[in-house]
């Protein structure tokens, strides 16, 4: 399968989804790893995280244009990096695709998330009341799902530990379109951050996107 959609951010940062179709060992032939990495996938195997696994490296490779080996790590906090490579990278997947978004400039975060009403459930986990209060009824399940995928992407972004979605995230009131930008706050202790958002419904799936 190739790339599902691409979009170029700006001139320095892109992200892109593709839609995993293959069976993991046709991903794991796309791909160079290392003894590490070798380990750990088998610790993966036969689970759909395997597959997410495998699918987000390949769409990171294609995404970068390059077959030479791909040194990814991930930081103290969970943030994916590239070692030798002067890119930021920001991994997602959910169900049937993974996305990738990459900068030569700034820190990225992207979230992908498969659209389910079960989000009305656990919306008081990352929800504030006055967030609440701008959700509107007939739209209330996609417009949750974008609140989701810009905290999300946001604390990707920031890539740090111990931050609360409903504590330390706060989302300016918006009207759900297919595809638009919402303005986010990130305020924790001495740091306050402003973050514009974008976000983007494609088929069943909600994505959100920023760059730092």
């Amino acid at each position: 399968m190739a790339i599902a959609y691409r979009q170029q951010v700006d001139e320095d940062t892109e992200f892109a989804l593709w839609r995993i179709e293959e069976t993991a060992d046709e991903l794991y032939r796309q791909l160079q790893l290392d003894d590490d990495e070798k380990a750990f996938t088998k610790k993966l195997s036969k689970s759909k995280r395997y597959l997410h696994w495998l699918g987000t490296r390949v769409l990171l490779r294609k995404m970068l244009r390059t077959d030479e080996y791909i040194d990814c790590k991930v930081d103290a906090h969970g943030k994916p990096y590239l070692v030798s490579l002067p890119y930021h990278i920001s991994l997602s997947h959910s169900f049937d695709y993974a996305a990738v978004m990459i900068s030569k400039t700034s820190p990225v975060g992207i979230d992908i998330e498969q659209i389910k009403e079960k989000v009305e459930r656990i919306a008081g986990k990352f929800m504030r009341a006055e967030e609440m209060a701008f959700i509107s009824e007939d739209k209330k399940i996609e417009q949750l799902y974008v609140c989701w995928c810009a905290k999300e992407a946001v604390y990707k972004c920031y890539g740090q530990k111990e931050v609360s979605f409903a504590d330390h995230i706060t989302l300016s009131p918006f009207t759900f379109q297919h595809h638009d930008v919402l303005q986010a706050r990130l305020q924790k202790g001495n740091v306050n951050l402003n973050y514009e958002v974008n976000y983007l419904q494609y088929e069943d799936y909600m994505i959100g996107y920023v760059k730092g």
